[in-house]
């Protein structure tokens, strides 16, 4: 969960700011898809945070590149006993059982993907893949019947598309929403997060303050909900904690900038 108590926006870049007892500033660029995270001293102000995060911009940037076009994912051979995530619940693949009908059950803590007699591997995603897009289309409408009302704007068009980093995206001049089957793997207070987050982008373009305001209103624990899906990489294997200390560790030395 963050521990950030300050949130800003540079450009199109969102900032988490956790204020700390230390001499310098330090800036770091988190997996999997490239959080950033300032901590500063207790007194530092905001203006010299924003000059530290723009003189640093191009190493942001090139970090940020770095992990979202990085091959992340451990491939899924689907077979028996793999690992695969429904709704942020852990469960074991059962590829074992054939029929006339592709079929997907989870049940206790085994995923059964059920495919015809000779099936290769490939069908077998497929139909799991075709599973997790029917299940997050299931889950959308009564999100959107509570939130839409909440928040005074309607969606003309919930498009479910496969994306490399982005979780959900909003075409607002089309009032159009598109969603990551991915996120039928995560926790469903993620898919109301970004279906708020999306849905507030109708309000409001862009990610500044007044977005942020928005957001802050609408979902005060937006921030946490947000980090609990960044910590999940857009892929089947997850980060370790130790993985992304590493990672924090890598970046982040170098970086450290005298209080101005």
């Amino acid at each position: 969960m963050s521990t950030a108590n300050a949130y800003l926006t540079v450009g199109d870049l969102g900032v988490d700011v956790v204020y700390k007892d230390i001499k310098n500033l330090h800036i770091s660029v988190y997996p999997p898809v490239g959080r950033v995270r300032v901590a500063a001293p207790t007194r530092t102000d905001e203006d010299t945070i924003r000059l530290a995060i723009v003189q640093r911009m191009p190493w942001i940037k090139r970090q940020r590149e770095q992990l979202q076009n990085a091959d992340r994912q451990t491939e899924r051979r689907m077979v028996s006993g793999e690992t695969h995530y429904v709704w942020g619940q852990r469960y074991l693949l059962d590829a074992s059982r054939t029929s006339g009908n592709h079929r997907v059950e989870a049940k206790g803590s085994t995923l059964w993907v059920t495919v015809p007699a000779g099936a290769d591997a490939e069908s077998r995603r497929a139909t799991l893949d075709r599973w997790y897009r029917r299940e997050l289309k299931a889950a959308v409408p009564a999100l959107l019947e509570k939130w839409q009302p909440i928040i005074g704007v309607t969606a003309d068009k919930i498009v479910v598309r496969r994306m490399k980093t982005k979780w959900g995206t909003c075409i607002t001049h089309a009032r159009t929403i598109w969603l990551n089957p991915e996120l039928a793997k995560k926790n469903p207070r993620c898919l109301e997060y970004i279906v708020v987050h999306e849905l507030t982008h109708l309000l409001e373009r862009g990610h500044g303050e007044r977005f942020v305001a928005l957001m802050d209103q609408f979902l005060p624990d937006w921030r946490a909900r947000r980090d609990e899906l960044n910590d999940a990489p857009l892929a089947d294997e997850e980060w370790s904690l130790t993985a992304q200390a590493q990672w924090a560790a890598g970046v982040t030395a170098g970086m450290t900038q005298g209080r101005s």
